[in-house]
């Protein structure tokens, strides 16, 4: 047997091997990176909600302003809220605080109005909605206005949108 028609022949017989086995590798690493591509379903059946019905809850909120019952305004709030009012230095973390700060702003007759509102849907059970809004109330005996930046931030838990975080500053320069 000649040497170099062996190498030549081992040569030959091994480019095919090579690219034959090349050839399953890349055939069996097309199909393991398609057999373990994320199936693409839902995480949840659950739709987002639109932006409208996010803007919703406001008046919804509002209008618990209107019955002058501090509880049903707090109702709003979910059990571990945090509300930054307008109207106070202290924040507010517990029911208890949420109801008493709002006991003393009904006393106002507060009456809220969306001025310009940016609402972020984050999913199917978060979104939030910051802006601007104007309250009509009185003070000292006299109508009076403030006008605020707010931002709420909703959670959407057993099946009701509450608020877990509302943060609430009057505007730092008159309009």
């Amino acid at each position: 047997m000649d040497l170099n028609s062996h190498s030549i022949g081992e040569n030959d017989t091994m480019r095919k091997y090579l690219t034959g086995a090349a050839g399953l590798a890349g055939v069996t690493a097309l199909l393991v990176g398609c057999s373990s591509a994320p199936a693409q379903t839902a995480t949840s059946s659950e739709v987002a909600p639109a932006a409208d019905q996010i803007k919703a809850l406001f008046a919804d909120w509002n209008a618990s302003l209107a019955t002058g019952d501090a509880q049903k305004v707090a109702d709003h709030y979910a059990p571990n809220a945090v509300l930054l009012p307008t109207m106070s230095n202290q924040v507010r973390s517990t029911r208890a605080e949420i109801v008493d700060y709002f006991v003393h702003f009904l006393q106002g007759k507060p009456s809220g109005e969306i001025l310009d509102s940016h609402v972020a849907v984050l999913d199917a059970d978060d979104a939030i909605d910051a802006g601007t809004y104007r309250f009509a109330l009185t003070r000292d005996g006299r109508p009076a206005t403030v006008d605020a930046r707010y931002t709420f931030v909703y959670e959407k838990l057993d099946g009701r949108w509450l608020i877990v975080n509302h943060h609430s500053s009057a505007m730092p320069e008159q309009a």
